[in-house]
């Protein structure tokens, strides 16, 4: 998208020419539109789950712009000559729960017939036009905070053949389905130089994008990283996911590997988030204060996963 025309708009604040979360829309000097869509296929049977996994993945781009989100509409792609409406309804109804928990609401939205299921949202928010979040801004010393474990990609392929066991599937589910909501609102409070969700490339895609854009290292160090129940067991066992090649080539030529880690744990960072926690670059004077009001509000699985350093050899991201 990058190489087409684009109207000069002084109000298009954030567009597509960053892989940013989102776009921002300045409407006045007070207020700023947050807009995305996303749309996700089934990671799991259950369609009120998947109603639910796949609004919290969607307005999680908001929460990640550092936004509020205000109005949402369905996408939805639904094989109707094969399952019935009550699936249908079933997904409505879960994405519906977790709108209302964001404290936005469903206004329509569009449905196509589809050989394989799909839904997601059109989110629309507000940000004050001077206080969003990008994912560029990560500044040397600033430490990396990440609020949710990594390892849903890697889970639900396992659960495909039964790898995996009841209580890491439901823990998964539990984390994923968990709105973004509360570790945005704790962030606002204090001072964010960058910030992004992880979702489809991984914790280390996510990261170098970041890192790109704020023309700086970023240093994660992997024996911090939290990482859901059984994930690096099951690559371990030799599953992986259809996205793992493609991420891992994204990152290969300006990635270190300064801590050796055996092939199959290298995997875990590539691994294809849905609905993803946050990843913050924050100054390191309000890191622990930022982390503990994180945990005092909830988000029990934040944890402090790294820090910018200066770019140096073209290695945008290096693991220690």
């Amino acid at each position: 998208m990058a190489k087409l025309p684009q109207k000069a708009d002084p109000n298009l604040l954030v567009g597509f020419e960053t892989s940013d979360d989102a776009g921002i829309y300045r409407l006045n000097d007070e207020m700023a539109l947050v807009i995305t869509a996303d749309f996700i296929t089934p990671p799991v049977d259950d369609p009120y789950v998947f109603g639910q996994i796949g609004a919290a993945n969607s307005i999680s781009d908001i929460y990640a712009m550092g936004g509020r989100p205000l109005t949402c509409l369905n996408l939805v792609g639904f094989p109707s000559k094969n399952l019935g409406p009550e699936v249908l309804h079933g997904i409505i109804e879960g994405a519906l729960s977790k709108i209302t928990e964001a404290g936005a609401v469903l206004a329509g939205g569009h449905t196509t017939d589809d050989e394989e299921p799909k839904f997601g949202l059109s989110v629309t928010g507000i940000v004050h036009p001077q206080k969003y979040w990008r994912n560029a801004g990560a500044k040397p010393g600033d430490v990396l905070i990440l609020t949710k474990p990594i390892g849903s990609g890697v889970i639900f392929n396992a659960n495909l053949k039964n790898w995996v066991s009841d209580q890491a599937l439901a823990e998964c589910i539990q984390i994923i389905t968990t709105l973004n909501k509360k570790a945005a609102e704790v962030m606002a409070d204090f001072e964010v130089h960058a910030a992004t969700d992880i979702t489809g490339f991984g914790l280390a895609g996510h990261a170098l994008e970041m890192a790109e854009g704020s023309d700086a290292a970023l240093e994660i160090h992997t024996a911090d990283v939290p990482i859901m129940r059984e994930a690096l067991e099951m690559y371990q066992k030799g599953m992986s996911t259809g996205a793992n090649a493609a991420n891992r080539a994204l990152i290969e030529n300006v990635t270190h590997f300064e801590k050796s880690l055996p092939s199959w744990h290298e995997e875990i960072f590539v691994d294809p988030q849905t609905s993803g926690g946050l990843l913050a670059s924050v100054p390191e004077r309000d890191s622990q204060a930022l982390l503990n009001a994180l945990h005092d509000a909830g988000v029990e699985h934040a944890r402090v996963v790294g820090q910018v350093k200066p770019l140096a050899q073209s290695n945008y991201l290096v693991f220690v």
